[in-house]
């Protein structure tokens, strides 16, 4: 919780400040009524009083509760403000911290954990922060305060005020033992319960085509009633509290009274009023140090949580980059060259190698493609291009310098990515096309010829609004190919250096596919071209092949020499054209 403190700035540290002096004064008010009170008391058993001076000290105690309300006003708004404010900082830091994070650390937290960490956790710390600037300043003031007032009152009043104040305190501490590591727990199955929710929302089609509604049901109900089951622990733990407070609350009002008529009873006869009079002021303030503990209470009872929910935003905060940002931003003599010296990569704390030892070059205007089995590493290998991942032993050498030098902004201004999943965001085809920043404009002329280039012109006009049609989130209002084809026009209109196609033509048919790549090779005869593919029609007119085999380079070569030299691309290639298509082709 202290590391986020590191979030407030001068503005917030003074509105601090002034939500404390607001709060000092709302006590120091609200502990001067009693005195007035006492006061009143007096002039009402002593004989010959004026109504006048009883009037005073009553305009008095309602002056201190007017004053006491402004100020409980203005320190809400600023709490209310400061942790409002406090909480989208927080968002923002996780959000710019997700956005930094590799591939490596993005799968060490799940997709709806990060949610969550984003969303619910930081609405646990604000409720804190909201709640305690006035409530965690404001009770032990008003408990302290209040405390050196009645001291010197009477020893056995201070002695009731003392246990119950014990009391108060242990019961608080056992409560907190109990229930935090099962806040712990509440979080995480907060984190299922969206993780559920994610899962059958975006795989509804598939849900429903096998009837798995009820077995998607059963799994989102264990889930749910083990969370409500925790909730309900949690609550009841917590309901023990409030019947408890007040029965103290009470119990020390009735103690005091009940020894303050003994103490009334065996004074002497001048000594009896100063008693009562002490006895009215004392359970008042001794009122307000049990009101200071309840405050304490209703704060520790959103601490556990919120601490546990400040973790787990500081976990991600804490994260340490693995894929860290060069400097390198300059103009290179080198333009549209792709080298790989001797790479290999596997994954974290995994054994083997994913990929090793490849090395190839690709100069500019080449079209340099990966074909191998599936688990043969052709994603993995073309991902260290963009430094999704960093490459374990070796060097990707981009014009010419390693990409780790780079600035990654400047190192994906360089390069068109279209993932193996064609990723559609929420806004029209413009925006989608257009999407991202890449150091130059891209206008609409640029978004019409990409699409056409790719193939979309003709869905795309027929669409309602034409270029201006909504697209939503993950494309779910458009097929398969066509999010293909709108991912490899946001590629080719910002015309980079290096295109890279991820198995990026998969759903499209052999004709559109066929037009698509002889336009394309058109467009960027000057860019260079890496491409995985399934299909050996995709990829057979390429500069260059790459053979790939359980992670290791089984050959590179033209499509014709692959025939001849390479028995994997041989295979692959019999498996989905005729001996008498490969010779012709």
């Amino acid at each position: 919780m202290i590391k986020l403190i590191k979030f407030w700035n001068k503005k917030d540290k003074l509105n601090i400040f002034l939500c404390i002096l607001f709060v000092v004064g709302s006590v120091w008010l609200e502990l001067k009524m009693p005195d007035y009170m006492s006061e009143i008391t007096i002039l009402v058993q002593t004989e010959g009083s004026k109504m006048k001076d009883i009037l005073i000290n009553g305009g008095y105690m309602l002056l201190c509760a007017f004053g006491s309300l402004i100020c409980a006003v203005v320190t809400g708004y600023l709490s209310a403000h400061i942790s409002s404010d406090f909480s989208k900082k927080i968002r923002k830091a996780i959000f710019d911290k997700v956005e930094n994070l590799g591939m490596q650390e993005i799968k060490s937290f799940s997709t709806s954990s990060l949610i969550t960490r984003t969303t619910n956790d930081v609405t646990q710390v604000e409720m804190l922060i909201g709640m305690g600037l006035h409530l965690l300043i404001k009770a032990p003031i008003t408990a302290v305060w209040a405390i050196t007032k009645i001291l010197n009152k009477s020893w056995q009043w201070s002695a009731i005020t003392g246990i119950a104040i014990i009391i108060l305190l242990s019961i608080i501490l056992i409560l907190i033992k109990i229930v935090v590591p099962r806040f712990k727990i509440v979080q995480k199955l907060t984190d299922k319960i969206n993780g559920i929710t994610r899962e059958n929302l975006t795989g509804i089609r598939v849900v429903r085509a096998f009837n798995a509604e009820k077995f998607e049901e059963d799994k989102f109900d264990k889930v749910n009633d083990k969370l409500t089951s925790t909730q309900l622990y949690n609550q009841k733990k917590f309901a023990i509290m409030s019947p408890v407070m007040y029965l103290v609350l009470y119990g020390v009002t009735l103690a005091i009274y009940f020894t303050g008529a003994y103490l009334i009873k065996d004074a002497l006869m001048v000594d009896k009023l100063t008693i009562f009079g002490n006895m009215v002021v004392f359970s008042s303030y001794a009122m307000q140090v049990i009101m200071s503990f309840l405050m304490l209470a209703m704060i520790f009872m959103i601490l556990p949580r919120a601490q546990v929910s400040a973790n787990r935003i500081n976990e991600v905060l804490d994260t340490k980059l693995s894929i860290i940002s060069g400097d390198f931003d300059k103009e290179t003599k080198e333009k549209g060259t792709v080298e790989f010296k001797n790479v290999s990569f596997k994954y974290p704390d995994a054994d083997e190698y994913v990929i090793e030892n490849i090395s190839f070059k690709a100069k500019k205007g080449e079209t340099v493609a990966f074909i191998g089995s599936t688990g043969s590493g052709k994603s993995t290998l073309i991902n260290l291009v963009p430094r999704f991942y960093d490459a374990t032993d070796g060097a990707v050498l981009i014009d010419g310098i390693n990409v780790k030098k780079y600035k990654t902004e400047a190192l994906m201004n360089k390069l068109g990515y279209v993932p193996q999943k064609a990723v559609m965001f929420n806004g029209t085809i413009n925006y989608n096309v257009s999407y991202g920043d890449n150091g130059k404009e891209i206008t609409k002329e640029d978004i019409k010829k990409a699409i056409d280039i790719a193939q979309a012109t003709e869905f795309v006009t027929k669409m309602d609004n034409k270029y201006e049609s909504d697209i939503a989130q993950g494309g779910t209002n458009i097929s398969g190919g066509q999010k293909q084809r709108l991912a490899i026009a946001r590629a080719i209109a910002r015309n980079p250096e290096i295109y890279i196609f991820d198995d990026s033509f998969s759903a499209l048919d052999y004709k559109t596919d066929a037009v698509l790549r002889k336009e394309l090779k058109k467009h960027t005869k000057d860019a260079t071209i890496l491409i995985v593919a399934q299909r050996i029609g995709t990829i057979m007119n390429a500069d260059k092949i790459i053979v790939l085999d359980k992670g290791h380079c089984a050959g590179i070569g033209t499509h014709k020499e692959l025939l001849k030299t390479c028995e994997v691309y041989k295979q692959i290639a019999l498996s989905q054209l005729s001996k008498e298509e490969l010779e012709n082709a």
